[in-house]
């Protein structure tokens, strides 16, 4: 039975910012980005998180890659509906805070943003998305290339590799078989475990450098308690959307009743018989009528 490794985002808060454990970081985002990736440095993060809750359901990262693009990680357990804006302004910032003041917009960063999300997110059936900027005519239908001049400035083949893309990996949508080394990943990602046969850049130093067991047992405790904790925001947050839900289909009720209720106003003068027909309260009648 493979050996219980610690989660991803825990090695993100505590281990994959060492020089020592970038192979495992680099392998992860060879296989998700299909090209060799080295990390340079880690950056520090911008994310200005203050509250506790916020310290639990994001953690993130900045690394820059050997070819000079910041690649944002980001870990987030909680639901936000307005993650794809949120991820927006991350990337913009990003562009505007590593441009040098008086610097030509040649010099502009290239900004890669990963968002490994345990939340149902958006519609859809893949479990990993790509977003990119492409420019196609609207009338010939062809994409916009670069010239030669640009290709020579900017050091790349396509418009599209100028602007800021995004990866979003929805782990939970993931269906726990792993046909390719990508999917070796999002199934540590899913599971905490490593398959004896899985050969996805990474991971072979993953299963030797992330093992519970191996942590001083202050760290383990602190680990427990996170997982722990994650449990119990998981709960809660399930609990609200489920009261919050009956609350709604309550709430829709009462207004379909009211709304068959303000239509036999003129039909039904009897208040008490109106109130018996439609489950609504003598009060909520008289409201309806402008007596109450």
């Amino acid at each position: 039975m493979p050996r219980r490794l610690i989660s991803f985002d825990w090695a993100l808060k505590r281990l994959l910012r060492s020089k020592a454990h970038f192979g495992i970081l680099e392998g992860f985002l060879s296989e998700l980005l299909q090209d060799d990736i080295q990390i340079l440095e880690i950056l520090d993060s911008e994310s200005g998180r203050d509250t506790p809750l916020e310290k639990l359901n994001r953690v993130d990262l900045r690394a820059r890659n050997q070819r000079g693009e910041i690649i944002l990680i980001e870990v987030q357990y909680e639901r936000q509906f307005d993650y794809l804006q949120r991820i927006l302004h991350s990337s913009a910032r990003t562009v505007v805070d590593n441009l040098p003041k008086g610097a030509p917009y040649e010099d502009i960063v290239k900004v890669i943003s990963v968002s490994i999300l345990y939340f149902d997110f958006g519609q859809g059936e893949d479990y990993v998305y790509h977003g990119a900027t492409r420019f196609i005519g609207l009338h010939r239908h062809d994409e916009l290339q670069l010239s030669d001049k640009q290709r020579e400035l900017y050091q790349c083949d396509q418009a599209h590799q100028l602007f800021p893309e995004y990866y979003l990996i929805k782990v939970n949508q993931f269906d726990g078989i792993a046909r390719d080394p990508l999917d070796q990943w999002i199934y540590f990602l899913k599971n905490e475990e490593i398959q004896s046969d899985f050969t996805a850049r990474g991971l072979q130093q993953a299963k030797d450098e992330l093992d519970v067991l191996k942590l001083p047992e202050p760290e383990r405790r602190a680990y427990e308690r996170y997982q722990d904790d994650l449990h119990q925001q998981a709960s809660m947050v399930q609990s609200s959307y489920g009261v919050g839900r009956m609350q709604g289909l309550k709430e829709g009720r009462r207004m379909e009743r009211e709304r068959i209720a303000q239509s036999l106003l003129d039909v039904i003068a009897d208040d008490l018989i109106l109130a018996e027909k439609t489950g609504l309260s003598l009060d909520d009648i008289q409201r309806l009528r402008g007596t109450g």
